[in-house]
């Protein structure tokens, strides 16, 4: 999961310097980002059917190896083309690893403490691989270049690699069914047109043919996918799955955290450089009292999550994370590291990181084994479209204050109207989990779950 959320970031940095050398045209090189975002998240809730249909040390090596091999690729890359082609491969096989991982926990631990602080260990892996993306992205590129961005993901892998061959257990298929291909493909073509369609707001107007032929085409192969479902005898995502109100709760705050979050990133980024004057080096640094901040989210988390349960973790950490955006979004021209960035940060961070725990937690409450990683893959694909639409929301909203002024004031207005945005998405997620989870869901005993009403 670390992986999976570094490479969502450890490029954002780096992207001046592989435009100096592949020499990307202005559209194209947003597509660095997006080719893995737009793989990542269209095949991710085929991706989290796979976990349960085939067998998962085997699913989980081949991943990481294609993973591997599209960043060696990647970094050794002397063209546009091939540099999007690798992050596109990348995309696909993170649309396996990111349901997988959750899946792994539910499957490999007991309900309880021991899987609430395996639990912990996921979200804390989770919410700061993107931060640390951030800060490698900045280190690397200026100390080894570029490619190293790509090329330490082969690291990782090996490491990764090491720990399924020791740690996880070569069973068979969790679930022995027939792939629904149609649903599949459905599935796919919508949400990837989804994607498709935010990304084009880069470029086109909200109101554009383009942008809305694409809704179109997603929401159109949606329709078609819940009506095939609906009709087959053995379903990619049965109908009655999605009446699960703790995953539906956790999507939704899953969806509008990350539609904050991930712009969080973006825009703080942007004020440390180009209103306190921050290097790229020093941008990625920033991040680390963030990183520090999930950790004690993670610990927090740990030890309320199984007794009280997710919904008011995930209530007062929203509201925490929300308060911490919110100081991001009320700084001035006069901002200091300890009052622009050290402390937002560190409240963000706290509240999120405890977040991460319990959503993942309440995605996963009463599921069967066989269906754990299909649980993750609409736990992710909602975070994943979230971070998306959020981004393209932001920024437009961003933009539309800023213009073409360059004057710090101005920068300031546009970055700090668009961070408070981010803050109301997750204070809104908040209040959502809230109302949607059941009272107190919390796991006591293997296979039991007991509700307080």
């Amino acid at each position: 999961m670390f992986l999976v959320s570094l490479d969502l970031s450890i490029v954002n940095v780096a992207l001046p310097a592989i435009d100096a050398e592949l020499d990307f045209s202005e559209s194209g090189l947003s597509w660095v980002i997006n080719a893995y975002l737009l793989t990542f998240a269209g095949l991710m809730l085929l991706g989290g059917r796979l976990a349960d249909l085939m067998g998962r040390r085997t699913l989980l090596l081949v991943s990481l190896a294609v993973f591997a091999a599209a960043s060696g690729w990647g970094g050794a890359a002397h063209t546009g083309w091939e540099l999007l082609s690798a992050r596109a491969i990348q995309g696909v096989a993170a649309a396996v690893l990111a349901p997988m991982s959750l899946a792994l926990v539910a499957s490999e631990f007991p309900p309880g403490p021991s899987r609430a602080k395996a639990m912990a260990v996921q979200g804390a892996a989770g919410a700061a691989g993107g931060a640390v993306g951030v800060v490698l992205s900045g280190v690397l590129t200026e100390q080894f270049g570029w490619r190293s961005v790509m090329w330490v993901n082969v690291v990782l892998v090996v490491l990764v690699a090491g720990i399924v061959v020791r740690g996880v257990a070569n069973t068979g298929p969790v679930r022995r069914s027939r792939p629904d291909v149609p649903g599949a493909v459905l599935v796919t073509v919508g949400a990837t047109a989804l994607v498709l369609a935010v990304i084009s707001t880069e470029h086109h107007a909200w109101l554009s043919t383009a942008v809305l032929g694409w809704f179109t085409v997603g929401i159109g192969a949606l329709a078609a996918f819940v009506l095939v479902e609906s009709r087959t005898s053995d379903p990619l995502v049965p109908l009655t799955f999605l009446r699960r109100r703790a995953l539906i709760g956790a999507t939704v705050f899953g969806f509008l955290l990350a539609s904050g979050q991930f712009a969080s990133f973006y825009f703080v980024s942007l004020f440390a450089q180009r209103v306190l004057g921050y290097s790229a080096i020093a941008t990625g640094l920033a991040f680390l009292p963030f990183c520090v901040g999930v950790v004690v989210g993670v610990r927090i988390a740990m030890s309320r999550v199984s007794a009280v349960g997710p919904r008011p973790v995930l209530l007062i950490g929203g509201l925490c994370g929300a308060a911490g955006l919110a100081w991001f979004g009320v700084q001035d021209t006069g901002a200091t590291f300890l009052t622009g960035i050290l402390g937002p940060s560190l409240v963000a961070s706290i509240g999120i990181g405890a977040c991460m725990v319990a959503m993942g937690m309440a995605a996963i409450t009463g599921v069967p084994a066989d269906q754990t990683g299909l649980a993750s893959g609409i736990l992710n694909s909602g975070r994943q479209l979230g971070g998306t639409l959020g981004l393209a929301v932001l920024v437009t909203v961003a933009t539309s204050i800023i213009g073409s002024a360059t004057d710090r004031p101005t920068l300031v207005d546009g970055y700090g109207t668009a961070l408070l945005l981010a803050a109301a998405l997750l204070a809104i997620g908040a209040v959502a989990a809230a109302v949607i989870l059941p009272g107190g869901v919390r796991e006591q005993e293997p296979d039991r779950v007991v509700v307080d009403l």
